[in-house]
């Protein structure tokens, strides 16, 4: 029996409980690669049967951190952005996603604009991952069909985070989700 949800839930309880920051978050991604090498979790939480969209797998009551899984019908190229004061870790399950990791060319003291350009550009196949510290601007752009597992560092609706329009610079705030 493979390494499963249950195991990488308890890893990332325990990693996380010791070292929130950079290097825990670097073993929650190489637990994700083993995770994604278990092909009764991509079929049961990824495969051809399962429907489509965005399934929240696990959140966790006391560190708050999710563990969702992104079944996609559509490709999607998204616009660079954050997820505010959140980290990130995407775990490709099928096809690919290009992934952008942006810096900003101008100082960031103007808040409604932002000059981008590519700092780094590369591809997660099937079983690779890749993190996003927090504030990190990316973008992501994956086919038709494409699957991937994302941790987070807590529920993104919860949090402000921000997105760029690359042709006119303009920033958008993206607010927390408030209850009524």
């Amino acid at each position: 029996m493979g390494y499963d949800l249950d195991q990488f839930i308890s890893d990332c309880r325990s990693v996380l409980s010791r070292d929130s920051g950079p290097a825990g978050r670097e073993q929650v991604r190489q637990n994700l690669e083993r995770l994604l090498a278990n092909k009764d979790f991509i079929e049961e939480y990824c495969g051809d049967s399962v429907p489509r969209g965005l399934k929240v797998l696990y959140e966790d009551p006391k560190l708050g951190f999710q563990i969702l899984a992104h079944i996609n019908d559509k490709a999607r190229v998204s616009p660079p952005h954050d997820h505010g004061d959140s980290w990130a870790i995407y775990g490709q399950a099928s096809k690919y996603t290009d992934m952008i990791e942006w810096t900003r060319e101008d100082d960031g003291k103007d808040p409604k604009h932002a000059i981008l350009k590519p700092a780094k550009k590369y591809r997660l196949m099937p079983g690779q991952a890749g993190i996003y510290q927090d504030g990190a601007i990316h973008s992501i752009d994956y086919p038709d069909y494409a699957r991937f597992v994302r941790v987070t560092g807590t529920n993104l609706d919860k949090i402000d985070r921000m997105r760029v329009d690359l042709k006119t610079g303009e920033v958008e705030k993206m607010y927390a989700q408030r209850a009524t």
